[in-house]
């Protein structure tokens, strides 16, 4: 029973309250009972989660401290080799680094106690990555002006459709991380006009999930509109740097299984295009790049300061195990372009960088010469549906889908 009795000698308090216990014996006739002070209880409780706490910190901010040095030296290590000068990251990375890796207690907790929005929490933690990051390439971009060194931090993906909320997103990013050598990862699907808006208002963009060539087209389109609104604005290129991020491998999946698909119905001659589409793909964007880069639009903006968008071969992992491991890096080496990949301990990086980097684009096979031709009769008309001019029609998506 619970009861209001005077307070303990180490209290001033008149009245306190005591949890007490008392049962009879009545063989004896007596009453024995037992109680404590519930302050005296409450007190040892709050020491004991005390003592919880601080070790329980402290043991967090060693690992985070171990895990925080491991990932510098890593990307120290990253930012050392010649040919790695940029990362890049996304939702399902973060999310996987948050949710099951360490490192993150210290700040999550900080936030949980000011009452921090989930979403708000991602994007700080991000942020906060992201900036890291940023300096540890700093070195590297102040070697090449800007041009290399970046950091990609992507925009929310759930208001992708807004291209006002999306540009709104990429300013505050850009604010939050605020770092020179930042990228702004918008996606090409429904976000041209938030590409241009960014641009002009002179923050670097990764445009990122080009599939097509037609979309492709359109995104240089994007770029160009926001230079040039920049400098009708009065604004300077200096610094604004572009990539457009086309993807590579997911092509050959679908294609590939479209062909597996034609070789059981009766098709063998469809079974030598396997892994042709996507280094075809790639390469007929990398010729609308060229005729872009020659164009004098192009040249007018390169005399105010401007800078080319580079393409940057996007989703490069093979997912064809009988593919080679670097297919859609040494196959896709050429001029201005930039290659992400994941570092793997069977890969042989010093050496596949090094024969990268000397490698003009590999020549199409007649095999991959003929569907490239396909690829691009499609991507130039508007109104057709499939590549009819070929027997391998049965290939291609929609002109300019991505």
């Amino acid at each position: 029973m619970t009861t209001i009795v005077p307070g303990p000698p180490s209290t001033r308090a008149p009245l306190t309250t005591k949890l007490s216990y008392v049962a009879g014996f009545e063989p004896w006739g007596w009453v024995i009972g037992t109680g404590v002070y519930i302050d005296d209880m409450q007190a040892q409780l709050w020491e004991s989660v005390r003592e919880v706490i601080w070790t329980a910190l402290g043991v967090i901010v060693l690992i985070g401290s171990i895990t925080l040095m491991i990932a510098r030296r890593t990307s120290k290590a990253l930012a050392s080799m010649g040919g790695v000068v940029g990362i890049t990251t996304n939702p399902t990375i973060f999310a996987k680094a948050i949710g099951s890796g360490s490192g993150y207690e210290e700040q999550i907790r900080d936030l949980a106690l000011r009452g921090t929005a989930v979403g708000e929490t991602v994007r700080l933690l991000t942020a906060w990555d992201d900036r890291a990051a940023c300096d540890i390439l700093r070195s590297t971009a102040s070697r090449t002006a800007g041009r290399d060194g970046r950091v990609s931090i992507e925009v929310d993906p759930r208001i992708a459709q807004d291209p006002a909320r999306t540009a709104a997103e990429a300013r505050g990013l850009w604010w939050l991380v605020d770092r020179p050598n930042l990228f702004i990862k918008i996606p090409a699907t429904l976000g041209l006009p938030a590409i241009a808006s960014t641009l002009a208002a002179g923050i670097s963009v990764n445009v990122t999930l080009i599939f097509s060539v037609e979309r492709y087209r359109a995104v240089l389109e994007a770029f160009f509109d926001g230079l040039e609104r920049r400098l009708a604005a009065g604004g300077s290129l200096e610094g604004l740097e572009s990539v457009a991020s086309f993807f590579v491998s997911r092509i050959d999946v679908e294609v590939d299984r479209r062909l597996d698909a034609m070789t059981h119905e009766g098709s063998p001659k469809s079974a030598g295009l396997r892994g042709k589409a996507a280094i075809a793909n790639a390469q007929l964007a990398y010729e609308v790049y060229q005729a872009d880069v020659a164009s004098p639009r192009w040249q007018a903006l390169a005399a105010k300061g401007g800078r080319m968008q580079r393409l940057l071969w996007a989703s490069t992992g093979v997912k064809d195990k009988a593919y080679d491991d670097t297919r859609y890096v040494i196959d896709l080496a050429a001029p201005d372009t930039v290659n992400t990949m994941l570092l793997q301990p069977w890969t042989p990086w010093p050496t596949m960088a090094a024969h990268a980097a000397t490698r003009s684009p590999a020549p199409t096979t007649p095999r991959v010469r003929s569907f490239a031709t396909c690829c691009r009769w499609a991507s130039m008309s508007m109104t057709s549906s499939t590549c009819s001019k070929s027997k391998d029609s049965r290939l291609l998506p929609r002109a300019g889908t991505n």
